[in-house]
């Protein structure tokens, strides 16, 4: 599974790229980026599965790896790697039970969460927001993440207001990756 888990990890938002959807991908792919969640949270079922055959079309050719939120189902079906877990999503177990074929990750907003999803049996979390985001979460910051990194000994990945300002002091808490929107869109 660590092959399958890259240091950077981008998700999707068509509604904040500046270019035309498939254009996007491309790029991120054309800089490196090898790990896509496609996460577009206001679609409805059948327009989600239309896009999950889509980025697996345009990530044919690259060694590149397919994460579906929230989405059991899709992820099954287009044969991704992965699903990603909200916080309060459905539990890790009985996906894991169902299809353990797929990798499963969880978001977290707190050291208990990333303990609980690591002990449910979550290949990898996402930790956020490390800091100050649009949507206005309260930023848990550098030493937050530190206690997170601590206490569970699966992949961690930094999430929520990551820039090219502070990723490096991200990078430096030995964080196993950087995931995120905007940090991945030029």
């Amino acid at each position: 599974m660590k092959n399958i888990l890259q240091k950077f990890y981008a998700i999707t938002d068509r509604k904040q790229f500046k270019r035309p959807f498939e254009e996007q991908i491309k790029r991120q792919l054309q800089k490196g980026i090898r790990m896509f969640q496609l996460r577009e949270k206001d679609l409805p079922s059948g327009e989600i599965y239309k896009y999950a055959l889509l980025m697996r079309e345009i990530l044919k050719g690259y060694d590149a790896f397919l994460f579906i939120n929230d989405r059991v189902d899709i992820a099954v079906m287009v044969h991704a790697e992965g699903v990603h877990l909200p916080s309060n999503g459905i539990p890790i177990e009985a996906v894991k039970h169902k299809f353990p074929e797929l990798i499963v990750g969880k978001s977290c907003h707190s050291i208990e969460e990333a303990i609980q999803a690591e002990k449910e049996g979550a290949d990898y979390i996402f930790f956020s927001p490390i800091f100050e985001t649009i949507d206005k979460k309260e930023a848990k910051g550098i030493e937050e993440l530190q206690r997170v990194l601590k206490n569970v000994t699966i992949p961690v990945y930094a999430l929520g207001g990551i820039n090219e300002d502070n990723i490096k002091q991200v990078l430096d808490t030995g964080v196993y990756g950087i995931a995120g929107i905007r940090v991945f869109i030029d």
